[in-house]
């Protein structure tokens, strides 16, 4: 080997390695970014759910009182209720930027509540 040769090889080892590791970094955090958003927009969900249920509940002892907004855990779900037989009860959970939302469509026949449909409504 020529004087030098083995510092310009090493030099161009170290830089293929340097660039392979922040690839290989910034695929991690992209990953890892992806993965929150997934799991901000789960719980959103759930949250509507909660809310539904929460709602559905109030509907059996209050039929007035059944909207508004509930706070669960970090985020708030919000439940409107429209129309007349059946009833359309949609809450919309939120969670920083992400929401998400379920409606469920309620009757009452003989005093019972009766839930036809249950379903996520997208926008």
């Amino acid at each position: 080997m020529k004087r030098g040769q083995a510092l310009t090889m090493l030099l161009f080892t170290v830089s293929i390695s340097l660039m392979v590791v922040t690839a290989s970094v910034m695929i991690i955090a992209a990953n890892s970014l992806s993965v929150s958003h997934v799991e901000s927009g789960s719980l959103a969900y759930h949250i509507a759910e909660s809310g539904l249920e929460d709602a559905l509940m109030r509907l059996l002892r209050d039929p007035a009182a059944a909207e508004g907004t509930l706070t669960v855990g970090l985020g708030q779900a919000t439940v409107i209720v429209t129309g007349s037989d059946p009833l359309v009860v949609t809450s919309t959970g939120r969670l920083g930027n992400f929401v998400r939302s379920v409606r469920a469509d309620v009757s009452y026949t003989g005093g019972i509540m009766t839930v036809s449909s249950w379903q996520e409504v997208f926008n």
